[in-house]
């Protein structure tokens, strides 16, 4: 991890991809990436990645209020629509399987600048990658700045946090399906 909080299990190919995130943003912004692998199918992750609309599958006690995030998939997935809400953000685009893209809401953007974060999976051998970009506008000033690296910071505590559980609860699943529940595939 560098110094600045800003990266967390990506590659330097992963860091320096565009996504779908890019596009919501309009001036001087950074990147913040974390990934991870996942020894599971992209689909079986994608369903786990949806689940951030209800519970942050971080620490719960900080940000879910002391409410656990759901260890179980749901039987009836509620489909994806932009303007929903997903952790902090609003789904603004999203392809059902590869991304889920969302933007801060108004309120939060004036008081932190404008972010927008992209989970994408992208397929590789036994499984895939989650890859998270976020994008974190710019401000100038030395209080903004240092506001950047105390996000980030906490983001990347955070995220890791949140990644390693919905990889922990997708090899879980994927084990159970391939017959061999307890073991990663």
């Amino acid at each position: 991890m560098e110094l600045t909080g800003t990266v967390w299990g990506a590659s330097p190919d992963e860091r320096h991809a565009r996504y779908p995130c890019d596009e919501f943003m309009d001036g001087p912004h950074e990147r913040w990436t974390r990934a991870v692998h996942v020894a599971a199918p992209p689909e079986l992750v994608f369903r786990w990645v949806e689940q951030l609309r209800q519970a942050p599958y971080s620490y719960d006690w900080i940000d879910f209020r002391g409410n656990r995030s759901p260890d179980r998939l749901p039987d009836d997935v509620v489909p994806l629509e932009a303007g929903q809400p997903f952790m902090p953000f609003r789904i603004a685009r999203f392809e059902a399987g590869r991304h889920i893209t969302g933007v801060l809401p108004e309120e939060p953007a004036r008081r932190y600048g404008q972010m927008a974060v992209t989970y994408l999976l992208e397929a590789a051998p036994r499984g895939c990658r989650l890859v998270v970009a976020v994008d974190v506008e710019k401000r100038p000033g030395p209080v903004h700045r240092m506001q950047r690296r105390l996000l980030a910071w906490g983001d990347v505590v955070m995220m890791r946090k949140q990644l390693l559980t919905l990889k922990r609860l997708a090899e879980r699943d994927a084990a159970a399906m391939s017959g061999h529940p307890g073991e990663n595939p």
